[in-house]
């Protein structure tokens, strides 16, 4: 039969100190970047692109810009890959589907396809597409979208 150990004060003293040690290393940063593929757009639509990136701005959803790697114009991100632009992506498949959701902000339509691990938009009817990811805690939350809205109007223009 197994003997039972008992811990002694002095043990006991050094948990606290074991817990909070282990709760901040498994919390830390290891200083390693989000990374997004970068996009392969034509000259035409990677000159939209780069305008679009000139007027991103610096906070979105009260979340600090903080581009993925490798850095490109073609790119951008906010918090820790919390949320992701990527300019001048391929045509989705999905948007061939006339069931496919859609929503519309600040006069910016985006294509809506729910994932997982959080949901991707992709702008509609625009000269180039603007595909932006959002992590779980945005699937109901569509206010990204609306402070990144003016800047896709303003740099990338409708294709109608």
């Amino acid at each position: 039969m197994p003997s039972r150990r008992r811990l002694s004060g002095r043990t006991l003293l050094w948990l606290p100190a074991v817990a909070l040690l282990a709760a901040v290393t498994g919390c830390s940063s290891n200083d390693a970047k989000a990374s997004a593929a970068v996009p392969s757009p034509s000259t035409e639509e990677a000159a939209l692109c780069r305008a679009l990136h000139k007027e991103l701005p610096k906070t979105v959803a009260d979340l600090d810009r903080n581009d993925p790697e490798p850095r490109s114009e073609l790119t951008a991100g906010w918090g820790d890959a919390a949320i992701v632009l990527r300019c001048g992506v391929p045509r989705p498949g999905k948007m061939s589907d006339a069931q496919s959701d859609a929503v519309e902000a600040d006069g910016v339509n985006w294509m809506l396809e729910e994932r997982d691990s959080g949901p991707r938009f992709t702008t509609t009817y625009r000269k180039t597409y603007v595909e932006v990811t959002m992590s779980s805690r945005f699937n109901h939350d569509s206010t990204p979208l609306a402070e990144l809205a003016g800047p896709v109007r303003k740099t990338v223009p409708s294709s109608l």
